[in-house]
């Protein structure tokens, strides 16, 4: 597979979607009024956006 289709490749996309859900999880909790919701939605929010730049650079990743 060359770099065009494996930067096009379909697995890359549902990470992004996984890890944009994940980080909307963590916004949308950050509204919840429960004890350390906020310490817990910032949490949630970091690993969205660790899976989401994890996604993004295996996209860009030159071979």
């Amino acid at each position: 597979m060359n770099s065009i289709e494996d930067a096009n490749s379909e697995r890359h996309y549902i990470l992004l979607v996984i890890a944009i859900v994940i980080g909307l999880v963590g916004v949308y909790l950050r509204f919840a009024e429960f004890k350390h919701s906020s310490a817990v939605s910032n949490i949630i929010l970091i690993v969205g956006v660790v899976v989401c730049l994890k996604a993004v650079f295996d996209i860009v990743k030159v071979e």
